[in-house]
């Protein structure tokens, strides 16, 4: 988003929800920035400075807004390539992977120069990675203060600092306050409960609720991911500076705000950067539907707010592709149940249907096809599932968000029996590829009411850049009743 200044002011008066997190607006006389939704009164026109990131603004010597509190802005989503290298960045920034292998392992992951990393990141976030990343477990460190009941070494530790003396010093330094003036009254800490951690994760709405929870629910693995009593729950396992984190979260609406409720088990406090992150891309809590809806026109009329479910873990959900090759997704869901029972890892959880995780890359990697196969798939299917992984486990492909498209969709199309359909799927969900577009599915051609992917592929030409979506709002067309 280029920042006009007109533009970013008249938004800020008419605190437009369309612009959250699209910039914030520092104030020279208070020396503290804000969301553009900020309830507070608008400020002068002439006080006003705008940036394109909370850490942009810090970065100018503002410290957040303690009303509207900067770090519960919702992401961006884009097509753009120099920004979409940007956010995957950022994404691994939130991922750890700055503070456990530098700058040059996040380049040569995305495969790019660490150069042109900093040039694109700067270009996009106004700051260096370094210095988006410390106010990144700053803003987290902030968050943990105010909603949770974790002790303050806790807080530090969970948020990426190596030492609480550093943690105390940056934090006073930057937001001129000791980290425990954000803390709860005792009372209200003490009645916490200790089992879960509770955050609250904006979008921009609309959010269709209903059938992303649907989509999630059809596609649920057993012991791994259920859809109940209006939430999503699943099992989580995050790999950070060597050593599993391991529990669960749910997601479900909030009750009074355009965000979603997600609880965090305890068992992953030290992991919630990851967590978090994985979280908003499960859940494409950076889309504009606003932005998505005028350019689709009239095949998202009935259903503005329908996003695109992301994946908490994209080796999961290319498996779950090539599973649901020429099969019906209820019998891709079974099939992908047995390969948790087969080879998934037990996880004790206090939620019913969740008990075991996912196996991973290396995993299924070392396994012969043929154990695989017996679970009741062509012997073919299988060999694709473990070269996939051997792939995952190698590093010679990455499935994250925002990775670039053209490199990855090449290395999953020579892998054997990776075709078309399959890469794109996984485009769509595990890379977050908002153009992503499965033409040859058939209920795409079902809802377009032929059986020509030609005729299917041309008709997308019109829903350019955001297909994926187009694809959601086919898909949900062949199940909505009305």
């Amino acid at each position: 988003m280029t920042l006009d200044s007109t533009t970013c002011y008249r938004a800020l008066r008419a605190r437009d929800a369309r612009f959250d997190g699209r910039f914030f607006v520092a104030v020279s006389s208070t020396r503290i920035y804000c969301r553009p939704v900020c309830t507070v009164k608008p400020p002068r026109r002439e006080n006003c400075r705008f940036y394109p990131s909370a850490a942009a603004a810090e970065s100018g010597g503002y410290r957040p807004c303690l009303r509207c509190r900067p770090e519960l802005a919702p992401g961006n989503a884009s097509v753009d390539a120099t920004t979409r290298l940007a956010q995957a960045a950022a994404s691994l920034i939130e991922d750890r992977v700055l503070d456990e292998e530098g700058l040059d392992a996040i380049a040569a992951r995305l495969g790019i120069t660490d150069r042109h990393l900093r040039r694109a990141f700067g270009a996009e976030f106004g700051v260096s990675p370094v210095e988006y990343a410390q106010t990144q477990r700053l803003l987290l460190a902030k968050r943990l203060l105010t909603d949770t009941a974790l002790p303050v070494t806790d807080v530090a530790y969970a948020s990426g600092f190596g030492s609480l003396r550093r943690f105390n010093a940056l934090f006073k330094q930057r937001y001129r306050l000791q980290p425990t003036r954000l803390r709860r009254r005792m009372k209200e800490a003490a009645a916490a409960p200790a089992d879960a951690l509770h955050f609250e994760l904006s979008y921009r709405p609309p959010y269709d609720w209903p059938a992303v929870s649907a989509f999630l629910g059809a596609r649920a693995i057993a012991g791994v991911e259920t859809v109940t009593d209006g939430a999503y729950r699943r099992t989580v396992s995050v790999m950070l500076e060597g050593k599993a984190h391991r529990g669960w979260v749910e997601i479900a609406p909030a009750s009074s705000k355009p965000a979603l409720r997600v609880d965090v088990s305890a068992s992953l406090a030290k992991a919630l950067p990851p967590v978090l992150s994985r979280v908003k891309g499960l859940m494409d809590l950076a889309c504009n539907p606003v932005e998505v809806a005028e350019a689709l026109g009239e095949i998202a009329r009935r259903n503005p707010g329908l996003r695109v479910p992301g994946a908490f873990d994209g080796f999961e959900v290319a498996v779950r592709a090539i599973l649901g090759q020429q099969v019906a997704v209820a019998a891709a869901r079974t099939i992908a149940g047995r390969l948790v029972a087969a080879f998934g890892e037990g996880l004790e959880t206090p939620h019913a249907g969740l008990n075991a995780l996912f196996p991973s890359a290396q995993r299924i990697a070392g396994l012969p096809y043929g154990r695989i196969a017996r679970l009741g798939m062509p012997g073919a299917r299988a060999k694709t599932v473990v070269a996939l992984a051997r792939a995952v486990a190698d590093g010679s492909l990455a499935l994250l968000p925002n990775a670039e498209i053209e490199p990855t969709l090449e290395k999953l199309r020579s892998l054997p029996g990776v075709g078309e359909w399959t890469a794109q799927y996984i485009a769509m969900r595990a890379l977050a590829w908002p153009d992503a577009y499965p033409h040859t599915d058939l209920g795409v051609m079902q809802a377009l009411a032929t059986r020509d992917p030609r005729k299917t592929l041309a008709a997308g030409e019109a829903w350019r850049p955001w297909r994926a979506y187009a694809v959601m709002h086919l898909w949900h067309s062949l199940t909505r009743k009305d």
